[in-house]
Protein backbone atom coordinates (compact mmCIF):
# COMPACT_ATOMS: atom_id res chain seq x y z
CA UNK A 1 0.00 0.00 0.00
CA UNK A 2 1.62 3.48 -0.73
CA UNK A 3 1.36 6.43 1.40
CA UNK A 4 1.71 9.75 0.94
CA UNK A 5 4.46 11.31 1.71
CA UNK A 6 4.34 14.90 4.10
CA UNK A 7 7.02 17.65 2.75
CA UNK A 8 8.44 17.49 6.44
CA UNK A 9 9.84 14.57 7.14
CA UNK A 10 11.41 13.06 10.63
CA UNK A 11 14.48 11.31 11.31
CA UNK A 12 15.99 9.40 14.06
CA UNK A 13 19.10 9.17 13.11
CA UNK A 14 21.45 5.94 14.88
CA UNK A 15 25.07 5.38 13.93
CA UNK A 16 26.71 5.53 10.65
CA UNK A 17 26.41 5.89 7.27
CA UNK A 18 22.39 5.13 6.31
CA UNK A 19 21.04 8.09 7.75
CA UNK A 20 22.88 10.44 6.28
CA UNK A 21 22.53 8.57 2.86
CA UNK A 22 18.39 8.92 3.81
CA UNK A 23 18.70 12.48 4.61
CA UNK A 24 21.05 13.53 1.63
CA UNK A 25 18.25 11.55 -0.66
CA UNK A 26 15.43 13.14 0.82
CA UNK A 27 16.81 16.51 0.46
CA UNK A 28 17.59 15.96 -3.31
CA UNK A 29 14.13 15.05 -3.59
CA UNK A 30 12.39 18.30 -2.45
CA UNK A 31 11.74 16.59 1.15
CA UNK A 32 12.80 19.37 4.41
CA UNK A 33 14.04 16.68 7.05
CA UNK A 34 14.05 17.10 10.66
CA UNK A 35 16.35 14.93 12.91
CA UNK A 36 17.33 13.88 15.96
CA UNK A 37 20.60 12.66 15.73
CA UNK A 38 21.52 9.66 18.93
CA UNK A 39 24.95 9.72 18.12
CA UNK A 40 28.05 11.88 17.59
CA UNK A 41 29.25 9.60 14.79
CA UNK A 42 26.82 11.77 11.89
CA UNK A 43 25.36 14.24 13.23
CA UNK A 44 27.91 17.20 11.87
CA UNK A 45 27.18 15.47 8.35
CA UNK A 46 23.46 15.62 9.34
CA UNK A 47 23.63 19.47 9.12
CA UNK A 48 24.69 19.79 5.69
CA UNK A 49 21.35 17.83 4.70
CA UNK A 50 18.26 18.72 7.68
CA UNK A 51 17.47 21.94 8.64
CA UNK A 52 17.10 20.96 12.08
CA UNK A 53 19.40 18.53 13.86
CA UNK A 54 18.50 18.04 17.93
CA UNK A 55 21.03 15.73 20.16
CA UNK A 56 19.34 13.43 22.23
CA UNK A 57 20.23 10.49 24.13
CA UNK A 58 18.11 7.02 22.97
CA UNK A 59 16.52 6.89 26.68
CA UNK A 60 15.14 10.59 26.32
CA UNK A 61 12.15 9.79 25.19
CA UNK A 62 10.00 12.47 26.21
CA UNK A 63 12.07 15.25 24.77
CA UNK A 64 11.87 12.97 21.83
CA UNK A 65 8.24 13.06 21.81
CA UNK A 66 8.34 16.92 22.51
CA UNK A 67 10.30 17.85 19.33
CA UNK A 68 8.20 15.58 17.62
CA UNK A 69 5.12 17.66 18.39
CA UNK A 70 6.77 21.31 18.43
CA UNK A 71 8.22 20.64 14.81
CA UNK A 72 4.86 19.09 13.47
CA UNK A 73 6.09 16.23 12.66
CA UNK A 74 3.66 13.44 11.68
CA UNK A 75 6.27 10.94 9.34
CA UNK A 76 9.38 10.19 10.81
CA UNK A 77 11.91 6.95 9.29
CA UNK A 78 14.10 5.27 11.87
CA UNK A 79 17.67 4.12 10.44
CA UNK A 80 21.11 3.52 11.59
CA UNK A 81 22.52 1.49 14.77
CA UNK A 82 21.47 2.48 18.10
CA UNK A 83 23.43 -0.44 19.95
CA UNK A 84 23.56 -1.38 23.87
CA UNK A 85 26.95 0.45 24.32
CA UNK A 86 25.64 3.90 22.78
CA UNK A 87 22.48 3.69 25.25
CA UNK A 88 25.21 2.76 28.06
CA UNK A 89 27.24 5.36 27.06
CA UNK A 90 24.62 8.27 26.95
CA UNK A 91 22.41 6.34 29.97
CA UNK A 92 19.97 9.29 30.14
CA UNK A 93 16.52 7.60 30.86
CA UNK A 94 13.29 9.29 31.29
CA UNK A 95 10.41 8.64 33.02
CA UNK A 96 8.89 7.29 29.74
CA UNK A 97 11.83 5.31 28.90
CA UNK A 98 11.53 3.44 33.17
CA UNK A 99 7.89 3.06 32.63
CA UNK A 100 8.66 0.86 29.39
CA UNK A 101 11.72 -0.62 31.08
CA UNK A 102 9.26 -1.71 33.42
CA UNK A 103 6.45 -3.07 31.65
CA UNK A 104 8.28 -5.52 29.04
CA UNK A 105 8.69 -8.49 29.42
CA UNK A 106 12.06 -9.21 27.16
CA UNK A 107 14.64 -6.35 25.77
CA UNK A 108 14.61 -7.39 22.03
CA UNK A 109 15.02 -5.33 19.35
CA UNK A 110 11.30 -5.38 18.01
CA UNK A 111 9.93 -5.29 21.33
CA UNK A 112 11.88 -1.67 22.13
CA UNK A 113 10.57 -0.24 18.39
CA UNK A 114 7.29 -1.49 18.67
CA UNK A 115 6.54 0.41 21.88
CA UNK A 116 8.05 3.52 20.90
CA UNK A 117 6.07 3.18 17.52
CA UNK A 118 2.99 2.92 19.70
CA UNK A 119 4.02 6.20 21.79
CA UNK A 120 4.81 7.69 18.64
CA UNK A 121 1.36 6.31 16.87
CA UNK A 122 -0.27 8.33 20.13
CA UNK A 123 0.84 11.85 18.97
CA UNK A 124 -0.16 11.24 15.31
CA UNK A 125 3.12 10.44 14.38
CA UNK A 126 3.86 7.39 11.89
CA UNK A 127 7.22 5.49 11.64
CA UNK A 128 7.60 5.02 7.44
CA UNK A 129 9.40 1.77 6.26
CA UNK A 130 13.12 2.76 6.38
CA UNK A 131 13.49 2.15 2.77
CA UNK A 132 10.94 4.14 1.31
CA UNK A 133 13.93 7.52 0.63
CA UNK A 134 16.64 4.88 0.08
CA UNK A 135 15.49 1.97 -2.45
CA UNK A 136 18.34 2.37 -4.54
CA UNK A 137 20.72 1.16 -1.92
CA UNK A 138 18.58 -2.46 -1.57
CA UNK A 139 20.80 -5.32 -2.94
CA UNK A 140 19.77 -6.69 -6.04
CA UNK A 141 20.23 -10.32 -6.50
CA UNK A 142 23.16 -11.76 -7.54
CA UNK A 143 26.96 -11.88 -7.32
CA UNK A 144 27.42 -7.95 -6.78
CA UNK A 145 31.01 -7.98 -8.04
CA UNK A 146 34.11 -9.48 -10.20
CA UNK A 147 34.48 -12.73 -7.92
CA UNK A 148 33.08 -15.67 -8.06
CA UNK A 149 31.60 -18.42 -5.53
CA UNK A 150 33.26 -21.52 -5.40
CA UNK A 151 30.66 -24.68 -4.89
CA UNK A 152 32.06 -25.42 -1.37
CA UNK A 153 31.19 -21.27 -0.65
CA UNK A 154 27.71 -21.89 -2.49
CA UNK A 155 26.28 -25.02 -0.40
CA UNK A 156 28.21 -22.82 2.92
CA UNK A 157 25.77 -19.89 1.94
CA UNK A 158 22.87 -22.48 1.09
CA UNK A 159 23.04 -23.73 5.11
CA UNK A 160 23.78 -20.43 6.42
CA UNK A 161 20.56 -18.92 5.04
CA UNK A 162 18.58 -21.43 6.25
CA UNK A 163 20.09 -20.87 9.98
CA UNK A 164 20.16 -17.59 9.73
CA UNK A 165 16.59 -17.53 9.08
CA UNK A 166 15.75 -20.07 11.90
CA UNK A 167 17.94 -17.01 14.37
CA UNK A 168 15.82 -14.28 12.68
CA UNK A 169 12.98 -15.97 13.53
CA UNK A 170 13.60 -15.86 17.27
CA UNK A 171 14.77 -12.32 17.08
CA UNK A 172 18.40 -12.97 17.98
CA UNK A 173 20.20 -11.79 15.35
CA UNK A 174 20.31 -11.22 11.62
CA UNK A 175 24.11 -12.88 10.51
CA UNK A 176 26.11 -16.49 10.85
CA UNK A 177 29.59 -17.40 9.99
CA UNK A 178 30.11 -20.62 8.42
CA UNK A 179 33.03 -22.81 7.42
CA UNK A 180 32.32 -26.36 5.49
CA UNK A 181 28.90 -26.47 6.23
CA UNK A 182 29.88 -25.67 10.69
CA UNK A 183 28.54 -22.90 12.53
CA UNK A 184 31.59 -20.30 13.71
CA UNK A 185 29.16 -17.92 15.16
CA UNK A 186 25.65 -16.54 15.29
CA UNK A 187 25.36 -12.68 15.92
CA UNK A 188 23.89 -11.77 19.46
CA UNK A 189 23.80 -8.35 20.52
CA UNK A 190 27.41 -7.39 19.65
CA UNK A 191 26.60 -7.00 15.94
CA UNK A 192 27.46 -8.13 12.49
CA UNK A 193 30.99 -7.27 12.65
CA UNK A 194 31.61 -8.38 16.14
CA UNK A 195 30.12 -11.46 15.22
CA UNK A 196 32.20 -12.03 11.93
CA UNK A 197 35.98 -11.45 13.88
CA UNK A 198 34.67 -14.32 16.46
CA UNK A 199 33.71 -16.46 13.71
CA UNK A 200 36.64 -16.26 11.82
CA UNK A 201 38.62 -17.11 14.95
CA UNK A 202 37.19 -20.22 14.76
CA UNK A 203 36.94 -20.87 11.16
CA UNK A 204 40.37 -19.68 10.17
CA UNK A 205 40.73 -18.70 6.70
CA UNK A 206 37.91 -17.93 4.16
CA UNK A 207 34.90 -18.67 6.43
CA UNK A 208 31.91 -17.40 4.87
CA UNK A 209 29.35 -14.88 6.20
CA UNK A 210 25.35 -14.93 5.34
CA UNK A 211 23.36 -12.19 6.65
CA UNK A 212 19.46 -12.39 5.91
CA UNK A 213 16.05 -10.31 6.97
CA UNK A 214 13.70 -11.89 9.49
CA UNK A 215 10.91 -14.37 8.55
CA UNK A 216 8.27 -11.62 9.07
CA UNK A 217 10.53 -8.54 8.94
CA UNK A 218 9.23 -4.92 10.04
CA UNK A 219 10.67 -2.86 7.68
CA UNK A 220 10.10 0.07 9.93
CA UNK A 221 13.18 -0.98 11.66
CA UNK A 222 16.19 -3.33 11.45
CA UNK A 223 16.47 -3.79 8.20
CA UNK A 224 19.82 -5.94 7.66
CA UNK A 225 22.97 -3.68 6.30
CA UNK A 226 26.51 -3.81 5.42
CA UNK A 227 29.02 -1.94 3.94
CA UNK A 228 32.57 -1.08 3.69
CA UNK A 229 33.23 -1.26 7.29
CA UNK A 230 31.90 -5.03 7.28
CA UNK A 231 34.04 -5.94 4.41
CA UNK A 232 37.34 -4.23 6.23
CA UNK A 233 36.52 -6.63 8.93
CA UNK A 234 36.49 -9.71 6.94
CA UNK A 235 39.37 -8.75 4.82
CA UNK A 236 41.39 -7.92 8.06
CA UNK A 237 39.99 -11.64 9.67
CA UNK A 238 40.13 -13.45 6.13
CA UNK A 239 36.92 -14.19 5.57
CA UNK A 240 36.03 -14.87 2.24
CA UNK A 241 32.24 -14.39 0.90
CA UNK A 242 29.44 -12.26 2.11
CA UNK A 243 25.96 -13.62 1.01
CA UNK A 244 22.72 -11.37 1.82
CA UNK A 245 18.97 -11.63 0.97
CA UNK A 246 18.65 -10.23 -1.85
CA UNK A 247 15.88 -7.15 -2.66
CA UNK A 248 15.85 -7.57 1.81
CA UNK A 249 19.33 -5.72 2.53
CA UNK A 250 20.87 -2.39 2.02
CA UNK A 251 24.03 -2.09 0.70
CA UNK A 252 25.96 0.98 2.28
CA UNK A 253 28.63 2.95 -0.05
CA UNK A 254 27.62 0.73 -2.89
CA UNK A 255 30.77 1.70 -5.30
CA UNK A 256 33.53 1.26 -2.55
CA UNK A 257 32.41 -1.62 -1.24
CA UNK A 258 32.02 -3.29 -4.43
CA UNK A 259 36.04 -2.13 -5.58
CA UNK A 260 36.75 -2.83 -2.08
CA UNK A 261 35.37 -6.39 -2.68
CA UNK A 262 37.37 -7.30 -6.19
CA UNK A 263 40.64 -5.53 -5.21
CA UNK A 264 40.26 -8.18 -2.18
CA UNK A 265 39.22 -11.29 -3.85
CA UNK A 266 36.27 -11.09 -1.40
CA UNK A 267 32.75 -12.43 -2.58
CA UNK A 268 30.11 -10.06 -2.36
CA UNK A 269 26.07 -11.56 -3.72
CA UNK A 270 22.75 -11.42 -2.63
CA UNK A 271 20.39 -14.74 -2.65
Amino acid sequence: MSIELDNRQGLIAGDGQLPIELAKNAKENGFEVIAIALSADNRNELKKYCSKVYDLAPGELLKIKNVLETENIKQLTFIGKVSKSMVVKRFRFDSLAIEFLKQVKRLNDDAIMLFLVAELEKIGVTVLDQTIFIKHLMASRGVLGKVQPTEAQLADVEYGYKIAKEMGSLDIGQSVVIKDRMIMAIEAIEGTDKCIVRGCKLGKKDAVVVKVAKPKQDKRFDIPAFGLRTLKTMKKHKASIIAVEANETILVDQKKTIEFANKNNIVVMAV
